[in-house]
């Protein structure tokens, strides 16, 4: 009976290793499946041979392996993904591409404020400015408002990407709940068609998210994210994903008190660095730009005038309920001038507003609005958190630095004193009061009557003839762009007078800040715009600085600044920080894509080497059918042969 107990043992192992090669053939180009491999040992009893047992089956799986495996794919899954998204930003800002981008369109918009400075007073030059300027506010915008769809599809992919790994979470502890069971059991042992449909699961896990494994017993795999163990054994734990205050996403687990988890790897990982990093930090730039390019023209703006001349009023925009140091534009301490004129007359009178943003009682806009209805011929007021500015009835006034007529300070002591006028365009970088004091003693343009003239500091700056050879009224043209000019009349040694030279009429930004006399607005590249009040009057446009408003300071120095420094650009122009910001665009592309290729390198390398180990080879397994099928034949002529001996046995009995 022994003999058929070896020859039974024999063709139930061929039975079930022809089980595993079909199951291994059937699964031959399914995906994750690892071959197996039936494990036979040879059967005794004592040392009686006693056939074949099956002993078990075997996965043929490298674990040290597939733990890199995992590694590599989510690394290759979070440089994927902001790969993709950083080349469509680069798409986007379009710098390449035949409209030239941004940085054409600024060059434009400056270009057309040089033709304006060359002619002043004509219309076409104004309604140029008008047209180049909605088309750069109009570019920001496009900008502004691609990256914030950018910005918002990330938000959404990410959501979906959450969602996709709490239902695969839930999937691979259900499969654990399974194995366990199944391998408790009776039976051969390991479950390893669900452990591959796990493992399968995982590594498409892996592709969303950084993820550690933890093998436990019974073939239970539990699966950690950022830390957090969000399979152990069949219990899940939910991600969830939040916008914070600031527009970041934060992903946190169920139960966890909403704590920010540190995700790395994956989809998910890559979204989370584009929104939180890379797409954040590309936006914050172009907002900066946009601030900076708003607040530049609009300080030089603010102080100049168009064909219209002075305001009867003005409005500026909402300054919030915040401190003046936290406005868009940033105000420090220091002084802003305002010109009265009195129409009638001619007359002005330039008053100076102290802003005190440091002291222990800090200026609000309210107080200076108070301060400023405390000037002769002005009234001022918060409306709707705007401040109002509106001149008394006779009056106009505006912000221009052009020298007034008449010395803001006399000190003659002559009986018949000359009359002094001032005019010109002052070209200089820093305000100053120059002081005049006469060096001799007679009658102008006798003698060797001489002005000398000195900065607020004392340094000697010129000296003027005003005596033999100078002709009483003559205008006398000075380094920085002033003209003096002196009447008849005697003047004593030591006689002198002042007058005020100013390069900006705002030394605190307040101006700018609240609005005044501006170009343009917004806070953002997504709503940077044309003022209202230019487009409608585009002789607003501020190219004159003179009293006479047929200069073209004014424009010259709007055209100036495309290549002044900016003190909110670090340094540089706004054409330099824009290509600042298409290079390291340009540079992380470069370093996502060599990243890229290195990761999936590696990863294929990695992949050929499993499927060196694990994957089916149909050759390899129709031999082995070949043999087992070899094997039961010759088992059952086996069966035949101790049948037919024992039944001669029988009849010989």
């Amino acid at each position: 009976m022994q003999n058929f107990a070896i020859g039974l043992s024999g063709l139930n192992a061929a039975q079930a290793a022809l089980e595993i090669v079909g199951n291994n053939v059937a699964n031959a180009a399914t995906e994750g499946y690892h071959r197996q491999r039936i494990e036979l040992t040879p059967a005794a009893y004592g040392e009686i041979p006693a056939g074949v047992d099956v002993a078990g089956v075997t996965r043929m799986v490298d674990t040290l392996l597939e733990g890199e495996i995992l590694r590599q794919e989510s690394a290759y899954g979070q440089v994927s993904q902001e790969l993709s998204f950083l080349s469509t930003v680069e798409a986007t800002l379009g710098e390449f591409s035949d409209s030239g981008g941004l940085n054409a369109t600024m060059d434009t918009f400056f270009d057309s404020l040089r033709a304006l400075a060359a002619h002043p007073l004509e219309q076409v030059p104004r309604t140029d400015v008008i047209s180049t300027a909605q088309a750069l506010t109009g570019e920001f915008r496009r900008l502004g408002a691609s990256l914030a769809s950018l910005a918002d599809q990330v938000t959404l992919e990410a959501q979906n990407t959450v969602d996709s790994i709490n239902l695969l979470v839930s999937q691979i502890a259900e499969l654990n709940g399974k194995i366990q069971a199944a391998e408790i059991g009776p039976g051969l042992g390991e479950a390893n068609n669900l452990r591959d449909q796990r493992d399968r699961m995982i590594a498409d896990l892996a592709k969303l998210v950084g993820i550690e494994t933890i093998p436990r017993e019974n073939g239970v795999v539990d699966v950690a994210v950022a830390g957090i163990p969000v399979v152990t054994g069949a219990m899940v734990v939910d991600l969830r994903l939040d916008v914070s205050s600031d527009e970041s996403l934060v992903v946190s687990a169920d139960g966890a008190a909403k704590s920010s988890l540190e995700v790395e790897g994956g989809r998910l990982g890559g979204l989370l660095s584009l929104k939180n990093g890379l797409l954040k930090d590309i936006r914050t730039d172009l907002d900066t730009l946009a601030r900076a390019v708003v607040n530049a023209v609009n300080q030089v703006h603010a102080q100049g005038l168009g064909p219209e001349g002075s305001f009867r009023e003005l409005i500026g925009w909402p300054l919030g309920t915040a401190g003046l140091a936290d406005l868009q534009s940033p105000v420090t301490d220091g002084t802003f001038y305002i010109r009265v004129t009195n129409t009638a007359t001619g007359e002005s009178q330039r008053y100076a507003v102290d802003v005190d943003v440091s002291g222990p009682t800090p200026d609000t806009p309210a107080s200076i609005a108070d301060r400023i209805s405390a000037l002769d011929g002005l009234k001022a007021s918060i409306t709707s958190s705007k401040l109002y500015i509106a001149a008394e009835a006779g009056y106009t006034f505006d912000f221009s630095p052009a020298v007034l007529a008449e010395p803001i300070m006399q000190n003659f002591t002559a009986v018949s004193p000359p009359p002094v006028s001032v005019s010109g365009l002052y070209t200089g970088q820093e305000n100053h009061v120059f002081t005049f004091t006469v060096a001799g003693s007679g009658s102008v343009g006798n003698g060797a009557l001489q002005l000398s003239v000195a900065d607020e500091d004392g340094e000697m700056v010129g000296t003027l003839n005003i005596g033999t050879g100078y002709a009483a009224g003559e205008a006398i043209a000075l380094d920085s762009g002033l003209k003096i000019a002196v009447g008849m009349g005697d003047l004593n040694a030591g006689d002198s007078f002042q007058v005020q030279a100013l390069a900006t009429t705002d030394t605190s930004g307040f101006l700018t800040a609240a609005g005044m006399n501006a170009f343009f607005s917004g806070d953002s590249a997504g709503n940077m715009q044309v003022c209202r009040e230019i487009l409608d009057a585009p002789d607003r446009i501020a190219a004159a600085f003179g009293r006479d408003l047929t200069d073209n300071l004014g424009a010259l120095r709007l055209a100036a600044v495309r290549d002044e420094m900016g003190r909110d650009l670090a340094g540089m122009t706004p054409g330099e920080y824009y290509q600042r910001i298409v290079a390291d665009l340009g540079q992380q592309v470069a370093l996502k894509e060599a990243r890229q290729e290195n990761v999936e390198a590696v990863r294929q390398n990695l992949l050929q080497q499993r499927d060196d180990l694990s994957a089916v080879n149909i050759n390899d397994e129709a031999a082995q059918m070949l043999l087992l099928q070899q094997m039961f034949q010759a088992v059952a002529k086996y069966l035949s042969s101790l049948q037919t001996t024992m039944t001669a046995l029988m009849d010989v009995m």
